[in-house]
């Protein structure tokens, strides 16, 4: 294998945003089943998306090796410094998409592999183009990365109701403030690779703004759930209380008389995002287990 080490082509499927991913899925599946597991359909599902989203992402890894090398935090990546050949990076993510559509389309339903091919296609094409010609690519990545969420849901109704919708809008509106975030931290970074991103066409202080006003939909969107029966009032009250938090410390440092610089700013409202993504998926998977 040479230089082509087994960590390198872990390291090539962005295992972080697998991770990510299934965290959501997992909530999506318990949700929707109130934890009656039926643990060989969870299984598929977990796999079979896992394979998908790792199979995206090498497809990704390989589109974009040209912008890597641009940027700080990406140029050691594995197509840029030529530890993994693009040919065998191509062949790896059909295999690993080949894999994951046949478990989602043979042992969970054909609407899991439809949604799932959805996602591949907007993340490596639609995406991958938007994002390199408007501010708004953001906007457009936020699709593939709600559906894993609708993905676990779906997994189990076998249909797309309500409640996958409101999961949906609820993964869109927490995605915005988030990668606004790293937008912002990371802003030399992207403008080094020539990526429109929305500070870098629109400001520090536009992004700050859009943040917000994408929290505060989020604040509102989340308890619909409650309100169409799919949790409980727990699952409302405490993520009214988790994302009311979150905007208010953004509100904070966005009108703080001393200095907050942009990065730090940034890198604060990124780290709440993640912690609100875990209480959402931690009190969703509870559903209506509690009141």
């Amino acid at each position: 294998m040479g230089s082509e080490t087994l960590k390198t082509y872990y390291d090539l499927v962005k295992p972080g945003i697998v991770r990510g991913n299934l965290l959501t899925t997992a909530a999506g599946f318990l949700l929707a089943c109130n934890w009656h597991i039926t643990w060989s359909l969870l299984l598929a599902t977990l796999v079979g998306i896992a394979l998908v989203i790792a199979s995206a992402c090498v497809f990704n890894n390989y589109i974009d090796r040209g912008i890597d090398e641009k940027m700080s935090r990406t140029k050691k990546r594995a197509l840029v410094v030529g530890s993994v050949s693009a040919r065998n990076a191509i062949i790896y993510a059909i295999v690993l998409g080949i894999a994951g559509f046949a478990l989602l389309y043979f042992f969970v339903n054909t609407l899991e592999a439809l949604i799932g091919l959805v996602a591949m296609v907007f993340y490596v094409i639609i995406y991958g183009v938007a994002k390199r010609r408007s501010p708004w690519g953001t906007l457009v990545g936020t699709v593939p990365g709600a559906l894993p969420l609708v993905g676990g849901y779906v997994a189990v109704t076998d249909h797309i109701d309500t409640g996958a919708l409101l999961l949906f809008l609820a993964m869109v509106f927490w995605q915005m403030p988030h990668f606004y975030a790293i937008a912002i931290y990371r802003l030399k970074d992207y403008r080094a690779a020539g990526i429109p991103v929305w500070p870098a066409r629109y400001g520090m202080r536009s992004t700050k703004i859009n943040i917000l006003l994408y929290i505060a939909a989020y604040i509102v969107i989340v308890p619909l759930l409650t309100v169409a029966g799919y949790t409980g009032v727990i699952f409302a009250v405490g993520m009214s209380i988790l994302s009311l938090y979150w905007l208010l410390r953004g509100w904070r440092g966005f009108r703080a008389k001393t200095a907050v610089t942009d990065e730090a700013w940034g890198r604060s409202m990124f780290g709440l995002s993640l912690l609100v993504l875990l209480g959402f998926s931690c009190l969703l998977t509870l559903g209506k287990v509690l009141p």
